[in-house]
């Protein structure tokens, strides 16, 4: 029945799922759950609640699909992480941003530095849609390559071109502390400026 129920709300799969979805089958697992483990519980009622659930499921969708206002509310809203080369500030103190995470999303798209990715949303599944500059157009940007970034320093020992480690700011910087003058943080990391392999 589970399985049915998930089949007739259109997924194909688990990541195109919104929080919502997730919640429902939650509550879907929870009503199969007890005539499962039980012997003496009949299954008619977890059959009730199902249908109670899907037709909850099916009127909340009806009225996501009419308000846009409403769907933010259900679904959430795309979260834009990188804009032209570099993080959006005020989005890692969101506590459901995991850099780390994000950086693995990166390089599973062949990405080994963020000068190369123009645009990069999160969207409401968890998906993350990446838009990136033409060869051409790339620029220094902090590595997500783990053996490059773990290089940080707080400390200019040598000229070169770094990369702000929290927010992705590029300058070329002389010797001594630097502060970076878009976040205002001390930890800095060589920046790179290959391009992406497609």
């Amino acid at each position: 029945m589970v399985l049915v129920i998930l089949r007739l709300s259109g997924k194909k799969g688990v990541r195109q799922l919104s929080l919502f979805e997730v919640a429902i089958i939650i509550a879907l697992g929870s009503a199969a759950g007890d005539p499962m483990f039980h012997r003496d519980m009949p299954i008619i009622p977890s059959l009730l609640v199902f249908a109670v659930i899907i037709i909850i499921y099916r009127t909340i969708t009806y009225f996501a699909s009419k308000s846009e206002k409403f769907e933010d509310v259900i679904e959430g809203e795309p979260l834009y992480v990188i804009e032209d080369g570099q993080f959006v500030l005020g989005v890692k103190n969101d506590h459901t941003f995991a850099k780390d995470e994000f950086f693995a999303e990166m390089r599973q798209e062949s990405i080994e530095h963020v000068g190369q990715v123009k645009t990069a949303i999160l969207e409401t599944t968890g998906n993350i849609s990446f838009y990136f500059y033409r060869d051409e157009e790339v620029h220094f940007g902090l590595p997500v390559l783990p053996k490059i970034y773990n290089k940080k320093v707080t400390t200019i020992e040598k000229e070169d071109i770094y990369a702000c480690t929290y927010c992705g700011y590029s300058a070329y910087l002389e010797r001594s502390v630097k502060v970076c003058e878009r976040c205002e943080r001390k930890e800095w990391v060589k920046a790179i400026k290959t391009l992406r392999l497609t």
